[in-house]
């Protein structure tokens, strides 16, 4: 077991190339990972905690954060993450970084209270190249059905209280 311990770290695999042209092998992709997660679950904090695109950054940037804290290795980082290469990973998590604080400085949810949306109503034909997005008629069976269920339920239930099967 002591061999074990000591050998684990000479016997890990050394990435050689990433086999994208421009990005560049990082030989401590999980620390990097790491800080970077810890990084943007700390600024996200900034977006305003019912926001839909917080509850999404938090939820996915959790989940990477626990793999690579559960694994040694980048190779099972990548294969339990199934997002692609450690290095492609850092990218999206500095580019997640980059966006956060575009979100901020936009503040696309501080719509304010008394803001008035124009709605348009124009009863001009819809083209027909335009698809409407309106079910078509039920058939007649349905309808049969639905009216049988309904009488038949009419009857058996007079009261409000439970019907026991005999």
């Amino acid at each position: 077991m002591f061999l074990r311990l000591i050998s684990r770290p000479l016997m890990a695999k050394v990435k050689e190339t990433t086999g994208i042209v421009g990005l560049d092998v990082v030989p401590n992709a999980r620390e990097v990972l790491i800080g970077l997660y810890n990084k943007t679950l700390k600024e996200i904090q900034a977006v305003p905690e019912d926001e839909g695109y917080r509850k999404a950054v938090e939820s996915f940037t959790r989940h990477r954060l626990k793999v690579c804290q559960d694994e040694e290795d980048w190779e099972m980082i990548e294969k339990r993450l199934g997002c692609g290469q450690v290095e492609e990973l850092i990218e999206e998590a500095r580019d997640e970084l980059t966006l956060i604080g575009k979100m901020i400085e936009w503040d696309p949810w501080g719509v304010p209270d008394d803001y008035e949306c124009e709605v348009i109503e124009n009863d001009a034909p819809i083209p027909k190249h335009v698809p409407q997005h309106r079910p078509g008629p039920l058939p007649e069976e349905f309808y049969k059905t639905l009216e049988a269920v309904s009488n038949k339920d009419e009857s058996k239930v007079t009261s409000g209280e439970p019907q026991i099967k005999e």
